[in-house]
């Protein structure tokens, strides 16, 4: 089985309970074994929306990258997301960030995630589940890569935003994760 680290976000409707329904959906496609908390985010790129509600997962799966991009996007579509602006609102937005050591440069997949260096608002999820995990371009961990970004306006959701991830989500996925729920 194959470690991605998937990155959620959202800033339409309900934020969390749209990770939590993408996280649910993820399970179908293998094993959600670890979850983030959920973090409240300042949107970038396109600064005039509704804040982001981002967390970060680790998959373990049988898909190739390419098969898992087309599940990811498959969510997305079953969550309602639609493409209106660039970096602009959304439902939920799904990105491989690693795919185990993998370096893949193709159209439309790029992993390691092209600008995940760059991002507090996916690097401070990911390094609360990850920390010792190696950028395989970069080559530091991602506890590294979150220092050098700082803070970027990324905060913790308040402990009483969520509940417990299911132990056992649809599609079978099992272990007592611990991160949000409805």
């Amino acid at each position: 089985m194959a470690q991605a680290y998937i990155a959620l976000g959202s800033n339409i409707g309900d934020p969390v309970a749209n990770l939590t329904r993408a996280l649910a959906q993820l399970a179908q496609l293998g094993t959600v074994s670890a979850v983030s908390s959920y973090y409240d985010t300042a949107p970038v790129g396109y600064d005039d929306q509704p804040r982001f509600v981002n967390a970060a997962c680790l998959l373990e799966t049988a898909l190739p990258p390419q098969d898992l991009l087309i599940a990811l996007k498959r969510i997305e579509g079953r969550l309602g997301r639609t493409v209106a602006v660039r970096n602009g609102p959304r439902v939920i937005d799904l990105d491989i960030l690693l795919y185990d050591d993998l370096v893949l440069r193709t159209a439309p997949l790029e992993i390691p995630h092209p600008r995940l260096h760059e991002r507090a608002f996916v690097l401070r999820p990911l390094e609360e589940i990850a920390p010792d995990v190696r950028h395989p371009l970069l080559n530091q961990t991602v506890r590294q890569l979150s220092q050098a970004t700082g803070q970027q306006d990324v905060r913790p959701l308040a402990a009483d935003a969520h509940e417990t991830f299911p132990a056992e989500a649809p599609g079978g996925a099992t272990g007592g994760v611990d991160g949000p729920r409805d």
